[in-house]
This record gives C-alpha cells, structure tokens and sequence, in this order.
C-alpha cells in the first residue's frame, strides 16, 4: 500500500499541483484562510485515487466543516486524511516550501504516511513500527542535539499564547529560530534532524496526521501544552511540543510548560 500511495502523490504532484504553481488566483474561505483552484483539484484527484487502494472514508483539508466531522466520525476503522497542498501561501507565492500529506489512520491514530515536496523532490515517509524516510534514506539525517541553548527550533508565533509567544520573542532558551509556513514539512524537516525542536499552538489532523508519524518513526518525541500524550484531547486543535531527541525534548517540553498559559489561540 505505501508504493501505491507513493505512487499517487508523485502524479498528482506531476500532473496537477505543479503546471499550476505560481499560476493560479488565491481565494479565501469564509474563516479568512487562503485556497485556490490548484488545491481543490489536487484535492478530489487525491480522494479518488486513495479511494481506489483502499474504500474507507476520506477527510480532506478543503471540505466543509460538517463533511471533515462526519468523515472522521466514520473512519475509526481507516481513514484517509489529506492535505492536497500543505502551505498553499508558500505555493500562491513561489517559495519551494509546499508538499501534498496523506496518511492513513486507524482509531484516531496513524499508521501510514506520506510527504512529498514536489520542488525539492523531498519524499517523507512512514509506517507504523517501519522506521521514517527521506527518499530510501532512514530518519534521522543528522546526530541529535541534546542542549536546549544550542538547538535550533521552528516556532509558528502566530498561534501561541501572548505569554508564550512574547518570551520567545524576547528571551529564546534555543540558539536559533524559523518557520516554514508549511506544518507538514515541518514535522518532517525534525525527523530529520534539520531542526532540533518544533513548537505550535494548533493543528488540525491534516496538518499532524502524517508528520507525527514520520517524526515518531524517526524516534522524536511530541506532546501538547496540557497533556502528555499528544493523541489525547480533540484532534481538531492539537498544539505540539516536539524534539528528536528524548533528553533535550523533557527541557523543551519543561520550559515551554512554565511559560504557557492555557487560554484558547485559534487553530490552522
């Protein structure tokens, strides 16, 4: 199953993501977030050939509010979830940081998953208890850093909490800092050891369903603000606390905590 859906991502990429890169007029929907026509075609592609490798529900990032909840509702035995463009303002505008997600969960929880940059020709992959990939090459890439003053981090500011987000901003406890615009590389870029931690304030399942995996896979660590596990609480906003590395992940995770207060910051 995993070279079938390797399979797919790549011709979708190929045929329908990147004739129209940089080519298409951005749209909004009516939460304020960017769509365009690249990422509802890609979208139905994606749905109809998953659909043929395996027949269970499907929830895409481009459905409604009611069709995403009735979908996951109905996938507790297999679901489809995707992401035809992950970082679609990265696409709009021409930064080669975008990538189609898919995976494949079962209870909530994923077992298979795959992201593809079709710019950089970057393939993450993973399997449930298989290990994490990039392009046949096991995750990680690089040794682990275990020192929380010279790690380098990819923060999203815009969705942390005042508190949290000023102290980052004013006194980092890491060396360095980014951000992608794109949550689905991200994840894969710190299974990779490209980035020492990872830090946001809330993701839906098509923004964590397929990198988590990829990062668990890689041996990375992940939870939320106010839990331990990261697969409890609602899937529909998951904030992430993550490192590669488990010793540098418990100082990460620690220092995040004291800082964090516990109000609602919007979702992706």
């Amino acid at each position: 199953m995993l070279e079938q859906v390797i399979a797919v991502v790549k011709e979708v990429a190929q045929e329908v993501v990147m004739p129209r890169y940089m080519q298409v007029v951005r749209q909004l929907k009516a939460d304020g977030s960017l769509y365009t026509e690249a990422d509802l075609i890609a979208q139905d592609a994606l749905l109809d050939k998953l659909y043929r490798i395996y027949p269970v529900a499907i929830m895409g990032e481009e459905m409604t509010d009611q069709q995403q909840h009735a979908q996951w509702e109905a996938g507790d035995g297999g679901l489809w979830s995707v992401d035809p463009i992950d970082g679609t303002s990265n696409f709009f505008n021409g930064l080669p940081f975008f990538g189609i997600s898919v995976a494949l969960m079962r209870k909530g929880r994923s077992v298979l998953g795959v992201i593809y940059n079709p710019v950089t020709k970057e393939l993450f992959y993973a399997e449930k208890g298989k290990g994490a990939y990039l392009n046949g090459m096991p995750l990680p890439l690089r040794k682990r850093q275990t020192h929380l003053r010279t790690a380098i981090a990819n923060v999203d500011l815009k969705r942390l909490d005042p508190k949290l987000a000023g102290k980052i901003a004013t006194y980092p406890p890491y060396a360095s800092q980014r951000n992608y615009g794109a949550c689905a590389l991200e994840w894969c870029y710190t299974a990779a050891g490209y980035f020492d931690l990872y830090l946001h304030g809330g993701q839906k399942p098509w923004d964590y369903a397929a990198g988590s995996l990829i990062l668990e896979e890689a041996g990375g660590s992940m939870c939320g603000f106010d839990q331990d596990d990261y697969w409890a609480g609602s899937p529909w906003r998951r904030s992430v606390i993550a490192a590669l590395d488990p010793v540098l992940f418990a100082q990460w995770r620690d220092w995040v905590r004291a800082h964090h207060q516990n109000d609602e910051v919007s979702a992706v």
